[in-house]
């Protein structure tokens, strides 16, 4: 874990979990990204995001928990062994990729800190600095940037700490140096740079459901038959291709997530 923050090559195992589809090439998946601290435009995190400081880094663990915890990334920590986990990764703007994530669950993370009977959901805090991040009224969305899931989502094994991918760290505008990988959902549940963890009661708040909550809704698994107001979710372009995919639910992952949602209304809870 260590490696995460000190530039070397992350020794990962490879996971059984991976989808055999070839990754996105590294240059893709580096130069067109959403990181709104960084810029609204796609190109505009890869330019900008250099002035993230990811070393020393640490990550707060909080709430409803019997032993709450700040984790210092630079130290190894005692956490499951990191994988590579080769991931389909879906845009709510239609646009897709395969990476070759390197990480660990994140249930390892919060059995660790022994959640109590009260940890419904796990809410969870990105980094925010006005003196080098654009301003909330420029970007369109209020900062610090806020995310969540329900704890049986956090707690599937397919959702991921990511401190790497392509068997190296991060690179800031991915997210460095540990971000959130839930590959069944559109990649702005995926938070980025994260400095707060905590288990809470009660649904969070996230930032793009009160930016827009027509459009943009607690769960955002991705659904073909739930459609964007202002644009269908049927189809979706893989980065590098030119032809136009079908989109499949749940990302393709149906087969291990679709029975947390067992008698929801996905249309209603979107």
């Amino acid at each position: 874990m260590s490696a995460a923050t000190t530039g070397t090559k992350l020794n990962a195992t490879k996971s059984p979990l991976s989808t055999t589809e070839q990754p996105t090439p590294l240059d893709a998946i580096t130069h067109y990204n959403n990181f709104y601290e960084f810029g609204t435009d796609k190109e505009d995190p890869s330019k900008n995001a250099y002035k993230l400081r990811t070393s020393p880094w640490s990550v707060k663990i909080e709430g409803a928990v019997q032993k709450p915890q700040t984790l210092d990334m630079d130290a190894s920590l005692k956490l499951a062994p990191l994988e590579e986990r080769i991931y389909r990764h879906r845009c709510v703007e239609r646009w897709s990729m395969v990476i070759p994530w390197i990480g660990f669950p994140l249930n390892a993370l919060l059995k660790q800190v022994e959640p109590t009977a009260k940890a419904k959901y796990v809410a969870f805090e990105s980094l925010y600095d006005s003196k080098y991040m654009l301003n909330s009224y420029l970007a369109g969305i209020n900062f610090p940037y806020i995310e969540g899931l329900r704890m049986d989502e956090a707690m599937h094994p397919l959702t991921l700490l990511a401190v790497g991918l392509y068997g190296q760290p991060l690179p800031n505008q991915d997210g460095a140096p540990v971000r959130l990988v839930v590959p069944w959902k559109y990649g702005f549940k995926s938070i980025k740079s994260i400095v707060k963890i905590k288990l809470v009661e009660k649904e969070p708040s996230t930032t793009w459901n009160l930016s827009g909550p027509s459009e943009y809704g607690f769960y955002s698994n991705v659904n073909p038959e739930r459609d964007h107001p202002r644009w269908s979710q049927a189809k979706e372009r893989r980065i590098g291709e030119f032809r136009m995919r079908d989109t499949i639910k749940f990302n393709g992952y149906g087969d291990q997530v679709a029975g947390l949602y067992t008698g929801m209304d996905l249309h209603k809870y979107y």
